[in-house]
């Protein structure tokens, strides 16, 4: 698997990636900042994911919508932000290339001056707007906020979710969310990818003339936190739901390290897909849960696998766990399977495959590449990347099993319907989120 690209760095130290692919006259533009919300600090969360609500909403040069322009000109367009980092993406018709550039460069060197207290206001209601449709007014919504706060220590920058906390976004300033822009979203720490109808040397050119003058910012020192888990926390909270839903968790290995590609055929085979151990047990034999599924949830400084689980009617969420258990216990003690880990691999890369068919999106060639850009410093990592699952083994994936997902160190969380606390996994304590 090689995808032919060129990488170059401005002399402000923004990294373009260029890769040609003519097949269709479209250009995808793709966009990093490596800057999250494991970025921001405790009492000050939020602030990576506001941004990517207000880089929307006009900048010096175009005080105005962002879609507009671009939508006009037949592109489509998104953004997202997670833990690790805030990407931006368009796809357009060749044509319209140098005004995404143009666009995309306003808003890195130019939205301060247009980032007025009426726009910080408002974007800061859509997105408790949002929260709490998300998360508070969703059933089981809170679950992602108890398991990170349970799993990562207070001061630990995965401690919160993406959308950051209520009492943060409410406090927060004007002067100190501009602070974090200059802090972050410049040149030193971006990376940008042009893939599809283009020519690399007109392309650099044209990505020079928008971007080369934005000042570079302060090189920004990566984040380091080790995380550790001692104990079965066992925690529960009453919701406005129907059925109870169990979520165990485990601290895992770093996005791209070992056992992290182990983990992730292990929770597959473990849970997703109709033919998976625990779909099997759980759902179609013993009928103890409507569903089950399972994911090794990868990240720059620390990873967590996770399982989840809604009862079936008449079942408790202790039956449920005890199951779970026994089923894990099995796998690292016996290990999967010939056939279990050649669906693995096979499925793994087969959706490898799938992200790669496009230029541009989430997932596309663009977004990989800048992936591996930031995160690896290397963009051309895509064979090794494919690799890491074809070299699985029985024992190497039995040993993930057994070192990672151990019964004494976990978390373990129950949701249960109002008033009915008998339900949750036995020696549960109360949880507190909001």
């Amino acid at each position: 698997m090689n995808i032919a690209f060129t990488k170059h760095t401005l002399a402000n130290g923004l990294d373009v990636l260029l890769h040609e692919d003519h097949a269709c006259p479209i250009v995808a533009v793709n966009l990093w900042y490596h800057v999250g919300s494991k970025n921001e600090r405790p009492g000050h969360t939020g602030f990576a994911h506001l941004f990517e609500h207000l880089m929307f909403e006009g900048s010096q040069h175009h005080d105005k919508g962002y879609f507009q322009p671009l939508q006009g000109a037949g592109a489509t367009l998104n953004g997202s932000t997670n833990a690790d980092r805030t990407n931006y993406w368009e796809v357009v018709p060749t044509g319209a290339l140098e005004l995404a550039l143009w666009m995309e460069s306003d808003r890195m060197g130019f939205l301060l001056p247009a980032l007025t207290q009426a726009k910080f206001s408002n974007q800061r209601d859509v997105v408790l707007n949002e929260r709490r449709q998300n998360y508070e007014n969703r059933p089981y919504g809170l679950a992602p906020m108890a398991l990170l706060a349970a799993l990562f220590p207070d001061a630990h920058p995965y401690h919160w979710t993406t959308i950051g906390e209520i009492a943060d976004l409410e406090a927060a300033q004007l002067d100190e969310v501009r602070a974090f822009f200059r802090r972050y979203y410049h040149p030193a720490n971006a990376s940008i990818a042009l893939a599809g109808d283009i020519d690399a040397d007109s392309a650099l050119s044209l990505v020079d003339h928008y971007f080369g003058e934005i000042d570079p910012g302060e090189q920004v020192d990566p984040v380091r936190a080790p995380a550790a888990l001692d104990g079965d926390v066992r925690i529960q909270f009453e919701d406005r739901v129907e059925l109870s839903r169990l979520y165990i968790a485990w601290l895992t290995p770093a996005m791209f390290a070992d056992g992290d590609a182990d983990l992730d055929l292990a929770t597959d085979l473990l849970a997703n897909g109709k033919t998976s151990r625990l779909y099997r047990r759980l759902v179609f034999d013993e009928r103890l849960a409507t569903d089950v599924s399972a994911s090794q949830n990868s990240r720059e400084i620390a990873g967590y696998a996770q399982i989840t689980a809604t009862a079936a009617p008449g079942h408790s969420l202790g039956e449920i766990e005890r199951a779970i258990v026994e089923e894990i216990e099995r796998l690292a003690a016996g290990g999967p399977t010939d056939e279990e880990i050649e669906r693995g691999r096979v499925q793994a890369e087969a959706q490898f495959m799938y992200r790669l068919q496009t230029v541009g999106g989430f997932g596309g060639k663009s977004d990989q590449l800048n992936a591996y850009n930031v995160f690896l410093r290397d963009p051309s990592y895509f064979d090794r990347d494919l690799a890491r699952y074809q070299v699985v083994t029985h024992a190497s994936l039995r040993e993930a099993v057994r070192r990672y997902l151990a019964p004494a160190r976990r978390v373990t969380l129950s949701i249960v319907p109002h008033g009915r606390t008998a339900l949750a996994a036995p020696d549960s304590r109360t949880a507190v989120v909001s």
